[in-house]
């Protein structure tokens, strides 16, 4: 792990200088952090993408950390629902977004006088549906993590010893990912999504994603936090409902990340590469 640590520290300084698509999640923040150390404050600016994917709360982190890492930040505001062909939801939804991401992103590094713009891709994500990986390649954004082979546990780990408040939160990812593929995308859906998902956090489970299929909320959570949801079953269902959903279930396989990508085929998940 140190020897993958010091491999990304020289991706790093062989840059000179980066952009970071900067999302305040465990990869992203860590990628910061030590782009910022290597390199210097001078010569790194992060980048957040304020959309309707992207719930309130997780902006509002997104700053405190930039500040905390000493990073010059920017947040541009963009709008995933209107780019052609995102809201139809089909397999190469995460092109459309970050294809629009980079689009808008490039040309901020050129305006600052950087050369690189490079994002938080992980060795984990080369195993699973990733179509944003072609829209990376075709932008040249790198992704120095997963060049450097780091697995999200160790990227964790090594979070832990450089201070960062990120090394245990848990995965996040847009809330798009919450709904179905082939159902059409919307604020509406998104909104229920943000909300169902708060209400849940807040009687105390930390990972949580809240699948919608049309007016069903399939509640996915950590297998040791499933008494805590039944025990609040009530409250939870009610609640729910009120955001917009119908019936509301509990997925006893519990939290799976990416479990959407299931219906794809396997030949959806080689893609990108």
């Amino acid at each position: 792990m140190n020897e993958k640590y010091e491999r990304l520290k020289a991706i790093l300084k062989n840059m000179n200088n980066v952009v970071v698509a900067f999302s305040g999640g465990v990869d992203s923040t860590f990628l910061l952090k030590v782009a910022v150390d290597v390199l210097g404050v001078e010569n790194v600016l992060a980048v957040t993408a304020d959309s309707e994917t992207y719930p309130s709360s997780e902006l509002e982190e997104a700053r405190k950390l930039a500040k905390q890492i000493g990073a010059t930040h920017q947040v541009i505001e963009t709008s995933e629902l209107n780019i052609p062909g995102y809201t139809e939801n089909d397999r190469n939804r995460c092109y459309y977004c970050k294809n629009g991401l980079f689009e808008q992103i490039v040309p901020i590094m050129h305006k600052n006088g950087f050369n690189n713009v490079v994002y938080g891709l992980i060795a984990d994500d080369m195993n699973e549906h990733r179509p944003g990986v072609r829209a990376a390649k075709e932008h040249g954004v790198r992704g120095p993590l997963q060049e450097a082979e780091l697995f999200k546990e160790e990227i964790r780990h090594l979070s832990k010893q450089l201070g960062l408040p990120t090394w245990e939160k848990p995965s996040f990812a847009c809330l798009s990912s919450r709904i179905a593929y082939g159902e059409k995308i919307t604020i509406e859906k998104l909104t229920k999504v943000e909300k169902s998902e708060a209400y849940i956090k807040a009687i105390g489970i930390r990972q949580v994603r809240v699948r919608t299929h049309q007016d069903i909320a399939r509640i996915e959570v950590e297998t040791q936090d499933m008494q805590l949801v039944l025990k609040n079953y009530e409250d939870i269902v009610k609640n729910l409902q009120q955001f917009g959903y119908k019936y509301v279930t509990l997925d006893l396989q519990g939290y799976v990340s990416g479990s959407m990508n299931k219906v794809l085929t396997t030949s959806f998940t080689t893609d990108e590469s």
